[in-house]
């Protein structure tokens, strides 16, 4: 059983950066495809982007080219770096891996 905890979250100004953090424990060998989704105030939670094994990580057009995600297996550990963050990214992040997710971490963006 893995269980996942995210933190990093916090309130930023638009253009600003945030670093999230997503730890890992329990059974680390069983998670092959590991990302990130948001759910903003009144809306659906949607995928921002995941890393699958060691390929090149995907994400989704709304954050392409602002939000970076990237994996430590030594600290089991998978990182989204946001950088040029817009109002509209405001949402709660959520961590997952297949069949489990974390229990999110706000991120607010002020205009």
């Amino acid at each position: 059983q893995v269980q996942l905890v995210e933190s990093g979250g916090g309130l930023v100004q638009a253009g600003g950066s945030l670093r999230l953090s997503c730890a890992a424990s329990g059974s680390i060998s069983s998670i092959v495809i590991w990302g990130w989704y948001r759910q903003a105030p009144g809306k659906q939670r949607e995928w921002v982007g995941h890393i699958i094994g060691g390929s090149l990580p995907k994400y989704a057009e709304s954050v392409k080219g602002r939000f970076t995600i990237s994996r430590d297996n030594a600290k089991n550990t998978l990182y989204l770096q946001m950088i040029s963050l817009k109002p509209e990214d405001t949402a709660v992040y959520y961590c997952n891996a297949p069949n489990v997710w974390g229990q999110g971490t706000l991120v607010t963006v002020s205009s």
